[in-house]
């Protein structure tokens, strides 16, 4: 969600049927080369930690822990799965992404925003903030959507991928998956972690798109030669910082699409059989594990080793 509501301007592509369709493609094949690195999360997020840590130094030079990062870690389940296995769960995600695209199009066009134009002014804030607020509004009214109608896709691709912890073969295929979900937990069983998700999805358009503006409105100069280039950008810095603080969020979610679902990953020790995303928050925010999984190139061990 934060890398593509974060886009410039420019990086978007204008709306139309051709548009919807390359914006799709787009989506399927970023899906697909990003979807080691997503594996790789999702499993350090439940907590599996199959490689020892290695000792190194942190920046004062003391000897610390620090767990595999990702590179190292990917290299684990190549040698368990080969180089295929770095693409487990990758077809209900690419469905999912699919699915989340059109929507988003459909809507789009059946509650078409009208055009306002770019009010940059300080004696035209209010204009200018209620131009942000409509925008926003259509926009979340989109996401909204869209995460609803791809997440039981999303919550298959995330029980498919943590197979790998224990091994299992539960959710071997699309249409096997949902009529397993729907057997032993009913249509509910798909929406699992979607509140969490919308919530985040939520609170980042907000952040994001107020953030950008009032730093276009008032730290930006129009007289400025490269105003319009600097605020054309502003967003996706904007995404990148107010991503890390809605993480929580996107953690609690992935982790309640497979906790008690019949899977290692989802069970003690891993994690208890959590009642509620609020149950899951509270837990994680007792453990100081509430980001946990949104690093993974330095990730540091618990547990600090003695200075030499």
């Amino acid at each position: 969600m934060a890398a593509a509501a974060a886009l410039p301007p420019a990086a978007r592509a204008p709306p139309g049927g051709g548009a919807e369709a390359a914006l799709a493609a787009l989506g399927a094949g970023l899906a697909a080369a990003t979807h080691p690195l997503l594996y790789v999360k999702l499993l350090v997020q439940v907590g599996h930690e199959p490689l020892p840590p290695v000792v190194g130094r942190n920046v004062l030079g003391r000897k610390v822990l620090y767990l595999p990062g990702f590179f190292t870690y990917a290299r684990h389940i190549v040698e368990v799965d080969g180089k295929r296995g770095l693409f487990r769960g990758l077809t209900p995600r690419l469905i999912s992404s699919t699915l989340s695209t059109i929507t988003r199009g459909s809507v789009k066009k059946a509650f078409p925003l009208e055009d306002m134009e770019h009010v940059s002014n300080r004696d035209d804030v209010k204009t200018s903030l209620r131009k942000v607020v409509k925008e926003t509004s259509h926009e979340m009214m989109m996401q909204c959507v869209s995460r609803v109608v791809s997440h039981p896709l999303h919550v298959i691709s995330m029980r498919c991928m943590v197979q790998f912890v224990g091994r299992e073969v539960k959710y071997s295929g699309v249409l096997g998956a949902i009529a397993r979900i729907l057997k032993e937990e009913g249509i509910l069983g798909f929406f699992v972690g979607l509140v969490p998700h919308i919530l985040g999805d939520v609170i980042f358009l907000w952040c994001c798109n107020l953030l950008a503006h009032f730093i276009n409105t008032y730290a930006v100069d129009d007289n400025f030669s490269q105003a319009s280039v600097i605020r054309s950008y502003t967003k996706f810095v904007m995404g990148i910082a107010v991503s890390m603080l809605t993480y929580p969020f996107l953690l609690v979610g992935d982790l309640m699409a497979v906790n008690n679902c019949g899977l290692r990953a989802g069970l003690p020790p891993y994690a208890p059989a959590f009642a509620s995303w609020i149950h899951c928050w509270r837990y994680l925010s007792a453990q100081g594990q509430l980001f946990r999984g949104s690093s993974l190139l330095f990730r540091r061990a618990p547990a600090r080793l003695p200075p030499a």
